[in-house]
């Protein structure tokens, strides 16, 4: 369960602003990959604290539930890398550059960014990375949750535009439905050319 505890290690009770970072969509087909940060502050109401979790032990109901009082008493920043970002960078360093995004977004000054993962986008602050930081971490687990909820509805609205493969249900991943339907329906610009499934559509 997410506590505050790699905060408080890098200074959260002696007043540095830290600042969770998370990603979603590393593993889809389509769509972008979308990071966001969060600094929950020091009044964060222990009322939320102890529903977040990491976002994909959470429902769907769950974390769209909790994502609208989770962003009114945070600051946070969402921030994508797009399809052509990700063909010409490689999921690995779009990801990075998502995240890099984020941070730099938030209307504040951060001293601490703690990542999900075990690699640490380039920051103008200290980073480090939290391995399953989104079981670990309040901040990163805030992030994920905040992250996974915007990239839902951005691929249902996708989906609107492109109703045959299913990404109102599947976001984006590789399912069996998705793959069905790549190979009778083709690939859409909002496919990542440079992942194999797509690959293999675009020449069949």
């Amino acid at each position: 369960m997410p506590d505050f505890d790699y905060e408080i290690r890098h200074g959260r009770l002696d007043g540095k602003i830290i600042c969770g970072v998370d990603e979603v969509g590393r593993g889809p087909l389509a769509g972008p990959v979308v990071a966001a940060a969060v600094v929950l502050p020091s009044d964060f109401p222990e009322s939320l604290s102890f529903k977040i979790r990491d976002s994909k032990k959470m429902t769907a109901t769950a974390r769209e539930k909790l994502c609208e009082p989770l962003k009114e008493s945070c600051l946070y920043a969402i921030a994508e890398a797009s399809v052509e970002e990700i063909d010409r960078l490689n999921i690995l360093w779009a990801t990075m550059l998502a995240m890099e995004r984020a941070v730099a977004s938030l209307d504040t000054k951060i001293d601490v960014a703690l990542i999900d993962g075990n690699r640490v986008p380039k920051l103008p602050c200290d980073a480090f990375p939290v391995v399953k930081g989104d079981d670990l971490s309040l901040s990163i687990a805030a992030a994920s949750i905040i992250a996974k909820v915007y990239r839902d509805d951005l691929m249902k609205n996708l989906a609107e535009e492109h109703p045959h493969y299913g990404w109102d249900r599947n976001a984006g991943y590789g399912t069996s439905e998705h793959i069905s339907a790549l190979k009778l329906h083709g690939v859409t610009v909002h496919h990542r050319a440079s992942f194999a499934p797509v690959r293999e559509a675009k020449r069949n």
